[in-house]
C-alpha cells in the first residue's frame, strides 16, 4: 500500500511538472483535431477559468493527469496569443488531499482587492472543491481560491479556503467578474438540484454575501451547472442585455447534457428575465456542446468569445479516441440581435480562423475543412449535403421544408456503436419562409459544427468517420458548395 501511494505521488509530480512526460501528441492520430484544442493525452471535460492577461489567452480545463477517464480532477492549462495556436502547460491546480478541483473561473485582480498580488495585478482562480466522503460525513462542495503572481505559471491555494461553504453536496461552478454597476466582485454559482443560480457579492474575493437568486425557469429536467452571466450590446440599438447561460444535465434538448440561456437585465444585484419562465432557449441544437464559458478581462475592443466542451455526458467516457479523450469547440464570437421572437443570441466562428483557410477547387479536402453552401427552402423535399461520405457512411446536413427544421444526421456517420445514445438525427427550428439559407460548417476530423441563419442556429456534433470517407454528394438536389481546407495549427 505504501509503495502504491508513493508511486501515485510520483505520477502526480510528473503530471504537474511535465504534462508531455510520457508522450508528445501525434497529430496524425486517428480523429485527432487539427484546429480545435485537445490535450496531448488523458481526459478533459469543462473549460475553466477562461481569461486574457498580458497578451495571453488562458484556457484552463477539467483534467485527469492519470488517465483517459474522469477522475482526480485538476485544472489543466494551455495558453495562446490568437485563440487558435495553443501551448499546453503543466497542470495549474492539482487535486490534493482527496479534494478534486472542479469547474470555476479566473479573474485579473488589477487593484489587489484580494491582497494576494505581490507585484502589480495577479490572477485569481475561484473554483469548486469537491470534498470526498469521510467516515460518516457525506461529500460536499465549496468555493475556493488559488492565485498566481507569475502569469499563471505557478499557483498557490489560498490558506483561508474555503471562502464559501453552504455544507451542501451539490453547490458548484462559480463564474466571477467585476461589476461596474455594483462596484464589487459578482459570483454566479449553481444549486444544481434546486435549479437555481445564486448571486453573491464580494469586495475582496474572500468574503461573499448572497444578494439574490434566479430560478427555477426554462429547462429543469436535470441538474443546473456551469452558470455564466455576461453583457452584450443589442446590434442596431443603443441598448444592452445580459445573457444568463446554464448547463442542463441530463434532460437537455437532444438528450444528455446541453445548455440553455436567458435574456434579461442585470442591475448588479438581480437578474430579471425578459421572457416568461416557461420560455426555453438553447445555445446549441446539437448533442455535443456543454459548459461553454466566456473569457474574462478581454481587451475593450474585442468581441466576447466563448468556448465549450465538445462532448455529451451520455457517452463521454466511451469516445473511441486515444491517448486523449475530450476536446473543445471552436472559439465563438457572440452578439445579440432583435428577431421576431425577441432578442436572441448569435454565434460565429472566431474571425482569426480565416487565416488558416486555403482555396480548394477539388472535392477531397481531407477531414479538416470549412464548408459554405446555401439551401433553398422552397424545395418540396429535403435538400442538403452528405459529407465525410463513402459508399456506406456519411453525415447529412440539410433542411426539411415540411417541418421547417435544419437537421444534422449522424446515424450512418461511421463508428457509432460505442453508445446507444450516439446515433442521432438532431433538428433545429429554422423558418426560412421561402428564402435561401446560408450554412457554414466547420469539420475537424471528429467534429461537425454547423452555423445557420447567420449564427442564430448552431449545431455541434461529434462524428467518427472511417479514414477513407472524405467525399461529398448532394442530398435531394444540387447544392453548390465552397470547400476550404484548414491548415493544421500544429
Amino acid at each position: 500500500m505504501l509503495l502504491f501511494v508513493l508511486l501515485g505521488r510520483l505520477a502526480l509530480i510528473l503530471a504537474v511538472s511535465f504534462p508531455c512526460f510520457a508522450q508528445q501528441a501525434d497529430y496524425s492520430q486517428l480523429y485527432r483535431p487539427q484546429y480545435h484544442f485537445s490535450p496531448l493525452r488523458n481526459w478533459t471535460n469543462d473549460p475553466n477559468g477562461l481569461v486574457y492577461f498580458e497578451g495571453e489567452y488562458h484556457l484552463f480545463f477539467q483534467y485527469n493527469p492519470f488517465g483517459d477517464e474522469w477522475g482526480h480532477m485538476s485544472w489543466g492549462h494551455a495558453v495562446s496569443r490568437d485563440l487558435l495556436h495553443w501551448q499546453e502547460l503543466p497542470v495549474a491546480i492539482p487535486e490534493s488531499d482527496g479534494v478534486m478541483i472542479y469547474t470555476g473561473s479566473t479573474v485579473v485582480d488589477g487593484q489587489n482587492t484580494s491582497g494576494l498580488c505581490t507585484n502589480g495585478p495577479c490572477m485569481v482562480a475561484i473554483y469548486t472543491g469537491q470534498n470526498p466522503k469521510r467516515d460518516s460525513q457525506p461529500g460536499f462542495e465549496t468555493q475556493n481560491l488559488a492565485y498566481s503572481n507569475d502569469r499563471g505559471r505557478t499557483w498557490t491555494k489560498y490558506s483561508g479556503n474555503p471562502v464559501l461553504n453552504l455544507n451542501m453536496t451539490d453547490f458548484r461552478d462559480p463564474k466571477v467578474f467585476w461589476s461596474k454597476q455594483a462596484g464589487t466582485w459578482v459570483m454566479v454559482v449553481a444549486l444544481p438540484n434546486e435549479h437555481k443560480v445564486l448571486i453573491y457579492h464580494s469586495p475582496d474575493l474572500k468574503h461573499w454575501t448572497k444578494k439574490s437568486e434566479f430560478g427555477p425557469a426554462g429547462a429543469t429536467g436535470g441538474q443546473w451547472e456551469c452558470p455564466e452571466l455576461f453583457e452584450l450590446p443589442v446590434e442596431g440599438k443603443r441598448d444592452t442585455r445580459w445573457v444568463l447561460k446554464i448547463g442542463v444535465n441530463p434532460g437537455a434538448l437532444q438528450g444528455g447534457s446541453g445548455e440553455q440561456y436567458f435574456i434579461g437585465r442585470f442591475d448588479g444585484v438581480r437578474f430579471t428575465n425578459d421572457n416568461s419562465p416557461a420560455t426555453t432557449l438553447w445555445t446549441d441544437y446539437g448533442k455535443d456542446c456543454y459548459c461553454a464559458l466566456t473569457f474574462n478581462n478581454l481587451p475593450r475592443e474585442q468581441k466576447p468569445v466563448m468556448i465549450g466542451w465538445m462532448n455529451n455526458w451520455q457517452y463521454a467516457a466511451k469516445l473511441p479516441t486515444s491517448p486523449w479523450r475530450g476536446q473543445m469547440t471552436i472559439p465563438r464570437q457572440l452578439s445579440l440581435r432583435q428577431t421576431r421572437e425577441g432578442i436572441r443570441l448569435f454565434q460565429k466562428p472566431l474571425e482569426q480562423l480565416e487565416s488558416l483557410l486555403e482555396e480548394e477547387s477539388g472535392r477531397d479536402p481531407g477531414h479538416s475543412f470549412v464548408l459554405a453552401f446555401s439551401l433553398h427552402a422552397k424545395a418540396g423535399h429535403e435538400v442538403g449535403l452528405k459529407l465525410l461520405s463513402d459508399a456506406s457512411y456519411s453525415t447529412e446536413i440539410g433542411y426539411d421544408p415540411a417541418k421547417k427544421v435544419l437537421f444534422v444526421d449522424r446515424t450512418h456517420s461511421g463508428l457509432t456503436n460505442f453508445s446507444k445514445d450516439f446515433p442521432a438525427r438532431v433538428e433545429a427550428p429554422l423558418n426560412a419562409e421561402g428564402a435561401s439559407i446560408s450554412v457554414r460548417v466547420l469539420v475537424d476530423r471528429l467534429s461537425v459544427e454547423v452555423f445557420a441563419d447567420d449564427g442564430r442556429v448552431v449545431v455541434t456534433n461529434l462524428v467518427f468517420p472511417p479514414p477513407h470517407a472524405n467525399s461529398f454528394e448532394s442530398l435531394g438536389g444540387k447544392v453548390p458548395a465552397v470547400i476550404e481546407p484548414v491548415h493544421s495549427i500544429h
